[in-house]
């Protein structure tokens, strides 16, 4: 039992180094050499406009059901469903939003950019750029990290508002609650710190699911059957590590009163 848990610890600090390095990497040539813009706008458009339905549609559901639990709730409790929009803003703006696009994002995204660097290096064509002289970091890496920290931000922004129409169609179409009653719910108790905290949630999920996703699909081996071994563990991995930081960036962003 010890040996096989120390074995999964000296493991996963084996995996932390190592993707640490990437990321050291990746500093560097971001400072030595030009930026493969071609790259980067061909992974943005790849990432954000492709998850736009999904991300949107997710999260309209998502504010509709929030709406409708919170309503019900008031009416239970106070006979009157109050404050419905204070709950879904706040909801959605600080917690949900960010988490629920960066999950949608990894399973998409993530697992398709695992499987493509999975593929080029069970198939050698990582092992090609290393001979043309182009550096797969500089090439691969990069432009993806960069593409996530612009795609993903961006996809919770409109998220937040998709959850928040959602939220006002129950509000007002099944609960009876005016729409200039939703709208000053939101608009009044939701600050820009709140928008701050979910802005600041979502730069990190995307770093965090563009590393690992990037370093799962150069560290691939085993052919085809190794490239959705890696593809299964990049998405669960990546889930997983958005709970575990949404918790302690909480932690630290309500600590300094964002």
């Amino acid at each position: 039992m010890f040996k096989t848990l120390g074995k999964l610890i000296l493991d996963f600090l084996n995996q932390l180094g190592q993707a640490s390095e990437m990321v050291a990497s990746c500093i560097f040539w971001l400072m030595r050499a030009p930026l493969e813009f071609k790259q980067t706008v061909l992974q943005t458009t790849r990432i954000g406009v492709d998850s736009f339905a999904v991300a949107t549609m997710t999260s309209l559901f998502t504010g509709m059901v929030l709406a409708l639990q919170a309503g019900t709730t008031m009416r239970n409790i106070l006979s009157e469903p109050l404050y419905i929009g204070t709950i879904v803003g706040f909801s959605l703006v600080r917690e949900l939003g960010p988490v629920l696009t960066a999950f949608v994002v990894a399973g998409r995204a993530g697992a398709a950019i695992t499987a493509e660097i999975g593929t080029m290096k069970v198939t050698e064509q990582i092992d090609a750029l290393h001979t043309l002289g182009t550096n797969p970091i500089r090439y691969l890496v990069i432009p993806r990290i960069i593409a996530f920290m612009i795609a993903i931000p961006v996809l919770t922004l409109c998220a937040n508002f998709s959850g928040m129409f959602g939220g006002y169609l129950v509000s007002t179409q099944s609960l009876a609650v005016s729409s200039w009653v939703y709208y000053e719910d939101i608009t009044t108790f939701l600050g820009v710190d709140d928008v701050m905290h979910g802005f600041i949630k979502s730069f990190c999920f995307a770093f965090m699911i563009a590393v690992v996703c990037c370093y799962k699909g150069l560290n691939t081996y085993g052919g085809a059957e190794g490239v959705g071994r890696a593809t299964t563990k990049a998405v669960v991995a990546s889930m997983v590590l958005i709970l575990v930081m949404d918790y302690f960036l909480t932690a630290i962003l309500q600590s300094i009163g964002i």
